[in-house]
């Protein structure tokens, strides 16, 4: 194939395995665990990462977010364990975002003592709330925008130049903008980290993570990877393939459901707040405008006071009330209750997660069918 840059032609053919036997269309798939290590350039094994799926996939990905390199784990807690302690050792500190999925700061408060690893979070999202929290200790930041579940957006280079001016690296979870709206390293940022769980999936079967840097940072993380283990199987792998040429046309439909949504939200009396970047009512939106080509399928808001969330989300039909996010199908949960339950309600508190919040991940549904059923719902617990 001649090469191309185009995001839409990369998600179909970068990375592909060519079927040199029978011709096939697709990427064949090698489930083989075991193979040959004599006389050979590589010892292919699958928790080395480097077999053909495993290696045929971190280049797709690799070309969509314009990184050298990457891995594919089984999860993306496992993509973010493994890239984080890859970097930190005892004595060192990090500073993160205050706003991060709950299952990123379950593991920072849970684990990071037990390897003496100093932690910060800054109160809030501008370069000086950064730099405060700097010591002479620090190694990195790590970020996530937009943040889940209240979409804040982070300015990508603002925070990479602190770093750089620190000698520090940085870390993105890229895992809400999906590499069709927002590629980091093009701004600056080090090493991004997906949840393919969610976009890079897309059709709420897989569980992955990925993680992509430069050569030589990914060299650092894969020394720490192969001892972990976090590996993914080579069907899966291949699923993930497959999910991922068709990401461009669902994340733009996505991203149109959930601008369309939002804006209907925000007229409703029975909704309080929407948290969409896409909105020019939200307080990030000139920064999002900025390093974003696309606002992403993600949205928050918080029901009126005295409308009961989980009585709105069981009485919708279509959109199903259930944990994750970004598949084709439309998903609402609490937040409180699911993304981030292992947060102290101080903590929820102190990041605007109330009771009345409401997380949607919009899916491909025509806009209509989408507020038919929100309002059906409203309709019965009113």
């Amino acid at each position: 194939m001649n090469k191309s840059s185009d995001f839409r032609t990369l998600c179909v053919h970068a990375g592909e395995l060519k079927d040199t036997q029978y011709g096939g269309a697709i990427s064949p798939l090698y489930a083989s665990t075991s193979y040959n290590y004599d006389d050979v350039d590589i010892k292919q094994y699958p928790r080395y990462f480097n077999t053909p799926n495993q290696r045929g996939l971190c280049e797709k990905i690799a070309a969509l977010e314009g990184a050298e390199t990457g891995l594919i784990f089984g999860s993306g807690m496992a993509a973010v364990s493994t890239a984080l302690l890859s970097h930190l050792r005892s004595g060192d500190h990090v500073v993160f975002q205050d706003d991060i999925y709950g299952g990123t700061r379950n593991f920072i408060k849970k684990e990071f003592p037990k390897y003496g690893i100093e932690y910060s979070f800054t109160k809030g999202l501008n370069a000086a709330d950064f730099k405060a929290k700097i010591t002479p200790q620090t190694k990195g930041i790590y970020i996530e925008t937009p943040s889940n579940p209240l979409l804040k957006i982070t300015d990508l280079k603002a925070v990479s130049d602190l770093a750089k001016s620190e000698s520090i690296w940085t870390m993105i979870d890229n895992t809400f903008a999906s590499p069709v709206n927002q590629n980091p390293i093009a701004h600056g940022i080090d090493i991004v980290i997906h949840s393919a769980t969610k976009y890079l999936g897309g059709h709420s079967d897989i569980s992955a993570g990925v993680v992509l840097a430069s050569e030589s940072i990914i060299e650092k993380v894969y020394e720490s990877a192969k001892n972990l283990g976090g590996n993914l199987s080579e069907y899966t792998v291949w699923l993930l393939e497959r999910s991922i040429k068709t990401l461009y046309i669902r994340v733009q439909a996505q991203n149109k459901n959930a601008q369309l949504l939002s804006n209907f939200l925000q007229d409703q009396d029975w909704v309080r707040e929407v948290y969409y970047p896409g909105l020019e009512s939200h307080k990030d939106h000139q920064i999002a405008k900025q390093q974003m080509s696309g606002f992403g399928g993600m949205l928050s808001f918080n029901l009126a006071p005295g409308l009961d969330t989980k009585k709105f989300l069981k009485g919708l039909e279509m959109v199903k009330p259930t944990m994750s996010l970004a598949g084709i199908e439309s998903t609402a949960l609490s937040p409180r209750l699911t993304s981030h339950s292992l947060l102290s309600e101080e903590e929820r508190q102190a990041q605007g997660i109330t009771e009345q919040m409401v997380r949607f991940s919009a899916g491909i549904e025509a806009i209509e069918d989408i507020k038919t059923d929100v309002l059906q719902s409203i309709t019965k617990i009113s």
